[in-house]
């Protein structure tokens, strides 16, 4: 599994969290998370592997990833990106 495979992996994973939520607001929730805890290099991966078609992504992730893409950052959408602003630098999911 390449970089950009383990990218689709964790947006995936990503997604599944906001299940119970609806489609529209799982996608917000998982562009949210991205765009607050993953580095600039992930999200530039990611993005590229939309460009070239979003192979491997599941709806809710190709659907957050695109809002990226066209829209940029959603409003925070849960606690977890609210407390990340609030501390603002240093944070990722990058291990």
């Amino acid at each position: 599994m390449n970089s950009a495979d383990k990218l689709v992996y964790m947006a995936n994973q990503i997604a599944k969290n906001f299940a119970g939520m609806t489609a529209d607001q799982a996608a917000l929730a998982t562009a949210d998370h991205v765009a607050q805890f993953w580095d600039p290099r992930m999200r530039r991966m990611i993005d590229e592997r939309l460009e070239a078609g979003g192979d491997g992504l599941d709806p809710i992730a190709l659907a957050a990833i695109r809002h990226l893409h066209d829209k940029g950052a959603p409003p925070s959408q849960t606690r977890a990106t609210e407390f990340n602003k609030a501390h603002e630098s240093g944070h990722a999911d990058a291990g």
